[in-house]
């Protein structure tokens, strides 16, 4: 992003603040601005959480850069218990990561300039957008150019980075500044590790959840004309993917609060290898059996299970619902889907990362508010068993698998300042003090990008205390630790090459889609040039990484 972008994205949110709270408080706002008042403020409060989950305070407006600034500055203590002021001074380091909606790269900024302030240090940003990040990181790592100090990534990609020795391997006193035993369980190793050694800082979690509209799914009038159309259940949130198809063909054609409702929205186009997880959120209830661990390959060859009759039903699936839903749904990403269109208030059913649960509530670009119920994604009536090549019905009930897709973003270091200690340690500095605990509680309570992904990020009250609803929060974060947790979860294949993969994937679906293709003529497409992939990066090998990212 160019400077004078940031400057003007900056100068946007305190315009919007400056609307919702009007004159006085924007003047106070801008008052209360500089760092040093903050740091006095800090001195006076004994309860640091506390403190900043009250900037700017739930439904008080969308954070700004300068709130961002406050909470990097409140949140300075473990660096300065272990640097001293200026001792970084004349270290220049560069940060890649993405500017995803506005958020990522930019909050980065705000929580770092503080640490940029106490420790002398001078950072320079490289940001994408969500489509490019794939191929630029890609690039790097083929041509061996990295051309960064630091990294915004997520694990899916540690095979490629950190298999191929291009990450610094993080310090003790890191793992104690960050305190990396609060993660969740999933997100411990071999998550963030490689060959046995740690590098990253996690700093989210990831699962999709199942976000639905709770004033469409408890409208009386929509309740009655289900019923008139003859449905023998009652009208109500579904709870399976063949429900979630029978209400999103009902609405087409329906009215709620005088506008035209929708049910479900797909996320067709392409979006740089991400937008393939969430048709991986509507295949896991078919294709994940709880007795596989297995879903994406098949664990002992490494063949493609993308064309079995599972995956053809998910895509099969997207192709039937299309036309139930918005005009043009053909060309929606899922930013699309997401804050474009759920968050606006169209369509009353989407899977998303944890976003969605936090801007509803804490960012003034949303206008659905409390209107939004969460849980783990649908399950399915039946389950396809790749061992048997059957259909399986389960005498527990639908199968159920929640798609545990990208295991989070981290911060990790690049191994090319291992060479110069100072930079070394200004790197790892700036790295923990993105991912310390108190500052990941601000960032997985307000729009970041981030979800939950410490042990102390379900502590309730806390959420309640900086102004979420109980009931809804609780539908929140239970909706992702209950995923987390979920015995039969879909966990990410932590591979090299796993993002060719999907890119792969995205481009002929989008042919599938198009009618260009048929879904099994696509799916057997697809198949193929992953067989070439993995011959491509060896076979054996993949295999191998393969078991170990599934524990087998």
């Amino acid at each position: 992003m160019k400077q004078q972008d940031y400057d003007w994205l900056s100068a946007l949110h305190a315009n919007r603040r400056t609307v919702l709270k009007g004159a006085a408080s924007a003047a106070a706002l801008g008052a209360s601005g500089a760092l040093g008042t903050f740091s006095e403020i800090a001195l006076a409060q004994n309860n640091l959480r506390a403190q900043i989950g009250q900037i700017p305070g739930v439904g008080k407006g969308a954070p700004t850069d300068a709130d961002w600034q406050k909470v990097g500055e409140l949140c300075l203590g473990p660096t300065k218990a272990s640097i001293k002021e200026g001792e970084f001074k004349g270290v220049e380091l560069s940060f890649m990561g993405l500017n995803n909606q506005n958020l990522h790269n930019l909050l980065f900024r705000g929580f770092l300039k503080p640490w940029e302030a106490y420790t002398g240090a001078k950072i320079s940003w490289i940001d994408l957008a969500q489509a490019d990040y794939n191929p630029r990181l890609q690039q790097a790592i083929a041509t061996g150019t990295v051309d960064f100090d630091i990294l915004e990534m997520g694990a899916p990609f540690e095979g490629d980075v950190c298999g191929k020795g291009l990450a610094s391997e993080m310090p003790d006193w890191v793992k104690k500044q960050i305190d990396i035993d609060d993660y969740v369980d999933y997100l411990k190793p071999p998550v963030g590790t490689w060959n046995g050694k740690t590098y990253r800082v996690t700093i989210d979690g990831d699962c999709h959840n199942f976000n639905y509209r709770t004033d469409v799914f408890s409208d009386p009038a929509l309740a009655k004309a289900w019923k008139d159309a003859g449905n023998a259940s009652e009208w109500g949130v579904p709870k399976t993917w063949q429900q979630v198809q029978a209400v999103t063909k009902f609405l087409k054609g329906q009215k709620f609060k005088g506008q035209n409702v929708y049910g479900y929205l797909d996320a067709p186009k392409p979006w740089g290898g991400f937008g393939f997880y969430f048709l991986g959120s509507r295949a896991t209830a078919y294709a994940k059996h709880p007795d596989d661990k297995a879903w994406l390959f098949d664990v002992d060859t490494m063949k493609p299970r993308i064309n079995n009759p599972a995956w053809v039903r998910a895509i099969q699936d997207v192709i039937d619902a299309l036309p139930s839903e918005p005009a043009d749904q053909l060309n929606a990403d899922p930013n699309t889907t997401g804050f474009q269109q759920f968050l606006a208030g169209i369509g009353s059913m989407i899977p998303w990362w944890g976003d969605i649960g936090q801007v509803a509530k804490a960012s003034d670009t949303s206008v659905i508010g409390d209107t939004v119920g969460f849980d783990i994604l649908p399950g399915s009536d039946d389950v396809y068993n790749s061992k048997t090549g059957k259909w399986e019905k389960l005498p527990s009930g639908p199968n159920h698998a929640p798609n545990c897709a990208y295991l989070g973003w981290g911060i990790y270091v690049m191994a090319r300042v291992n060479g110069d200690e100072k930079k070394h340690k200004a790197a790892w500095s700036a790295a923990a003090h993105l991912g310390g605990k108190d500052l990941s509680f601000w960032m997985v309570l307000y729009p970041s990008g981030f979800q939950a992904h410490r042990t102390s990020h379900f502590q309730y009250d806390e959420w309640v205390a900086a102004g979420y609803d109980r009931k809804y929060i609780t539908s929140y974060l239970n909706s992702q630790i209950g995923s987390y947790n979920h015995p039969n979860r879909a966990v990410e294949p932590r591979i090299p090459g796993i993002f060719q993969y999907y890119s792969i994937a995205e481009d002929e679906l989008t042919k599938i889609f198009a009618g260009k293709v048929d879904p099994q003529t696509g799916a057997n497409n697809i198949a193929a040039a992953w067989e070439k992939l993995t011959d491509q990066i060896g076979r054996e090998r993949q295999i191998g990484l393969y078991k170990a990212s599934l524990g087998v």
